[in-house]
């Protein structure tokens, strides 16, 4: 009787562990999602930025339509992507072409006074700081996710309830690794 109840007793314990291991790798699968979602309000808010700026410089460079039509694509390419890793690379697309579009600003003076084009600029700065923060702090969440995946004993349990490691949410490009600096002079 003393060896079923020590037996009953293992089995509670292995099994109230298995619950709280079962409840963290929840609470932290929640957190990334909750986390990439974060990213998602930030990167929106870029997106519809765009259209603006975009309309800000036509009416200064109107001869410019190739760097318009690159911008609106890299814009819609941002937008449809669905994992971290292509977010990543539309991102990066983007990126290029904004920084085209501010290089052409620097041939027009006009349009560099201009107010609602500098407030445009100032607006991108802010959202780009934000996007750093949020996926900084996606990242962690991803590093603390996997790494709780991937370790014994709680490997056991990722696996039996198919917890699968996620993607940082990472950027290629060195220069990309520097938010957009527009040039407010």
């Amino acid at each position: 009787m003393t060896g079923f109840l020590i037996f009953i007793g293992i089995a509670v314990l292995f099994a109230a562990f298995a619950i709280g291991i079962y409840n963290s790798l929840v609470k932290l699968r929640t957190s990334t999602e909750s986390s990439w979602s974060d990213i998602d309000v930030q990167l929106k808010k870029r997106f519809n930025l765009i259209p603006a700026l975009v309309e800000t410089v036509k009416g200064y460079a109107s001869h410019e339509k190739d760097l318009f039509e690159k911008v609106t694509k890299a814009r819609s390419q941002a937008m449809n992507a669905g994992t971290p890793e292509q977010m990543a690379a539309g991102n990066n697309m983007l990126t290029g072409t904004l920084k085209s579009l501010f290089a052409v600003s620097e041939a027009y003076p006009d349009l560099k006074a201009n107010t609602n084009f500098m407030d445009l600029q100032r607006q991108l700065k802010d959202i780009e700081g934000d996007i750093e923060s949020a996926r900084r702090y996606y990242n962690a969440i991803v590093r603390d996710y996997n790494i709780k995946t991937e370790t014994f004993p709680s490997t056991i349990v990722a696996s039996m309830f198919n917890f699968v490691k996620k993607e940082f949410f990472e950027i290629e490009s060195p220069d990309e690794r520097k938010p957009i600096k527009p040039d407010f002079s």
